[in-house]
């Protein structure tokens, strides 16, 4: 399928996208005349974006396969071509050290940020390499390249999003359709208040920009990702981490 230069005219999907990253992302791709399509389990946070509506919206639990080929199928007959696939949607989890580390929380954890990842790719792989064209983009984190102390879970998950975008992405090479992440450091939306005080100063002092990633950088990272102007480039880790980052 010929793509032309540009974003206008295409079709995505952002997971969790009702709030915080995710609809940031929808919001910047929106912007750029991108037909957008926002999954989230709890559709209810966009009320409060009172500025602004996708074209489409589905209630989606991505840790349930059935659920996300369903809404696969819903977006594809509400827009047709599917061009952009974000995985943006995730959860921290709680801030302990692993041997105290919750065993239900480990499951959610990994279910949400890695296996539902899993799960969408299966769901848009298809479609995208019937049409010769696609690009998933899945909000990876520093935390799954380097590791912290405390979040044994989420750098699991997120390191494990990591090696599954590679390995997609390698299995993808010729097909049109290209497989990259992004790795921001924690960055500023209400989820910072799910970590403990203690444990945000110590993510704050590893960034030596000194600040958190803003959500419009992220967003404006994942436009030119999902973009045909990234042609050349599959199964990479861009990082928004402020100077962290050193490989």
């Amino acid at each position: 399928m010929a793509v032309g230069k540009g974003l206008s005219g295409q079709a995505a999907i952002v997971t969790g996208g009702a709030r915080g990253i995710g609809l940031g992302i929808a919001r910047r791709l929106s912007a750029e005349g991108v037909r957008v399509a926002i999954w989230d389990r709890d559709l209810a946070a966009l009320d409060q974006a009172a500025d602004y509506r996708p074209d489409f919206a589905q209630t989606v639990d991505i840790t349930d396969l059935n659920a996300v080929r369903h809404a696969f199928t819903l977006t594809e007959a509400a827009f047709g071509d599917i061009h952009i696939f974000v995985n943006n949607a995730g959860v921290n989890g709680p801030v302990a050290e692993l041997e105290q580390y919750p065993l239900d929380a480990w499951d959610r954890v990994i279910a949400v940020d890695l296996t539902g990842t899993f799960y969408c790719c299966k769901a848009v792989v298809p479609h995208m390499k019937a049409r010769g064209y696609g690009r998933i983009v899945t909000i990876a984190s520093i935390a799954g390249k380097e590791g912290m102390p405390g979040i044994s879970a989420y750098c699991a998950a997120k390191h494990g999003v990591i090696g599954l975008c590679k390995s997609l992405a390698r299995e993808l090479v010729g097909t049109g359709v290209l497989v990259n992440c992004l790795a921001p450091v924690i960055t500023e939306t209400d989820l910072l208040r799910e970590h403990t005080p203690e444990f945000t100063e110590y993510a704050k002092s590893r960034i030596p920009m000194g600040r958190f990633a803003k959500i419009e950088e992220i967003a404006a990272m994942t436009a030119w990702v999902a973009s045909p102007d990234c042609s050349f480039t599959t199964g990479m880790v861009f990082d928004v981490s402020g100077g962290r980052a050193d490989y």
